[in-house]
Parts: structure tokens; sequence; C-alpha cells
């Protein structure tokens, strides 16, 4: 039914001042999570899902993300000389092709659905994915895979879904679904940062979207609302009032919030068990540190 979605949008603007001072110099989407940075996570799942075209949403100070994506010839030439082909290997997932790749500035932090905005002139009328790093999500399929698969049966828009404690509900988009149909949910509403009392329900928007872009000609004339900035939430919300469908995904998989410096840690610990050649030195450390562990 939909559009086969091959561009993707990466909101990278914002300041990171929950993780100063490192981030008074390193963009927080390079700050690495084991060895690979964050922002190095959401392109391979976007890869992974058929993504060829890389939107970055920018602001000042972000100079260091986009170095991050070019060639290293220097380096490459000196692992090539050591005979270091594993870590060249490494080196080469992390280059971006000429032209796969665009940089937009927002110069103003208005919002999630400002940032998006901004690419507008870039995504035209086709469909798109918006990946945020700050959601590191751990998965056999990637989760943006796991949409896309989807959303090829069903067109529309589609969001993220994972249930969340209802005293949490007042930190996200949080989803009125009028029926569940296995992982897909149909969805009535959308209401950005309710009250516990006041929330359709527990399930919350996580940072993977694929939308329409009739969603950038609602941002067109959405009002700042929560927080005062200019909700993605609303827009989505309007493809609603305006007749459109927009599903949830219930994805499988575990999301880290690695915008906060707990999940980011909780990460760390979980990705790094995860690796063969780290996980027994690792486990046996977190034993003996955590009186009763394992």
């Amino acid at each position: 039914m939909g559009n086969k979605v091959t561009t993707a949008i990466f909101p990278v603007a914002g300041m990171g001042t929950r993780f100063l001072p490192a981030t008074k110099s390193v963009p927080k989407e390079i700050m690495t999570l084991v060895d690979r940075p964050l922002i190095q996570y959401a392109i391979d799942e976007a890869r992974a899902a058929g993504i060829t075209e890389f939107i970055f949403v920018t602001s000042r100070g972000k100079g260091a993300l986009e170095d991050y994506f070019d060639l290293a010839p220097n380096l490459e030439e000196e692992l090539r000389s050591k005979g270091k082909d594993a870590l060249l290997e490494v080196l080469h997932k992390t280059n971006m092709d000429s032209g796969d790749i665009a940089y937009i500035r927002q110069h103003k932090a208005l919002g999630l659905g400002h940032a998006v905005w901004c690419a507008r002139r870039l995504i035209g009328d086709r469909p798109f994915a918006v990946i945020l790093p700050d959601d590191v999500i751990s998965a056999e399929k990637p989760c943006l895979q796991q949409m896309v698969e989807a959303y090829e049966e069903t067109g529309g828009n589609m969001v993220a879904a994972m249930e969340v404690a209802p005293e949490r509900t007042s930190s996200y988009g949080i989803l009125d679904v009028e029926k569940e149909d296995g992982n897909l949910l149909h969805i009535k509403g959308m209401v950005e940062k309710p009250k516990a009392e006041e929330s359709p329900s527990n399930l919350a928007v996580i940072g993977r979207y694929i939308l329409s872009p009739s969603v950038l000609k609602n941002l067109d004339h959405v009002k700042k609302g929560a927080g005062g900035e200019i909700q993605l939430t609303d827009a989505i919300a309007a493809e609603l009032d305006q007749g459109r469908k927009v599903y949830g995904y219930r994805f499988a998989g575990q999301r880290f919030d690695c915008g906060s410096k707990s999940g980011f840690l909780q990460a760390t610990v979980s990705y790094g068990l995860a690796r063969p050649e780290l996980r027994d030195d690792l486990a046996a450390y977190l034993k003996d540190i955590v009186p009763g562990l394992g």
C-alpha cells in the first residue's frame, strides 16, 4: 500500500545538557555506547530497514558529528599498513557515500516537530522515517525494519509504541487506541505528555516514526504545545482529524533511553554483556560489586 520508505530524518540539534560537561565539546550523538557512537546504532538500524538517504537536522557546535561520517584516509592507510583488516572493516562501516547524507540547521530549539519541519524541502512528497538516536533499541530484527515491513501492508502513518508505567505518561506522547491487531494498534487519538489521571492509555510513542508528507504540511499550522515547543505528536494527531490513518506498532525489543544518564549506563551494561569478548569479564565484575547478583 505505502510507497517505499528510503529517506530518514535524524533530529540531532539538541544541546545534550544532561550530559554536561562532556557535551561542552562532544555532541551527545557521538558519545560511545561500548565502542560505537549513539548515531552509528541509529544509522545501522536505518540501513537495515532499507534507508538510503540520511538527513541530519543539526545546530551550531555539531561539526564533530558531521566529521564522523567523512573518510579518514590517513587513519585507513595506517591500519592498512599494519595489516589491521578487521579494524579497517569497522571503519568502512562508518563511511557515508557523497550525496547520501544532508545536513540542515535548526537555528532555534523549537521542538521535535520544528526539527522535522526544517527538512521539508528535502522530503518533498515522499513518505519518510524519523529516528531519534537517544532511543537505542536492542532487537533481533531492528525496530525500524519491523515497522517498515508492517507499513508496506498498511500505508498511512506509523509510530513505535511501548508500555510505560502509568506515572511516566507525562513524559511521553500517549496513544488512544481504537483496537489492537497483534502488534498493530489502530489509533484514534494522541496526547502529548498527559497527566497520569488524564492519560488515555499507558502506550507511549518511542523515537521511531514512518510519516506521510502531509504531516509536514500539518506542521505549517501547528501551534506551540506542551512545553512551549512545536510537537510532532500534534501534527500526527491532525492526520486523524483529516481522515488519514495512524497506526502504533508494538515492536519486539528492548528500548534504552540514552538521553538520560541512567538509561545510558543500563544500555552500556546490556550491550557490553551481549559482546562475547567482553561478557565474561564484565559479568564477573558485576557479580563481584553487586552482592547477590547472578
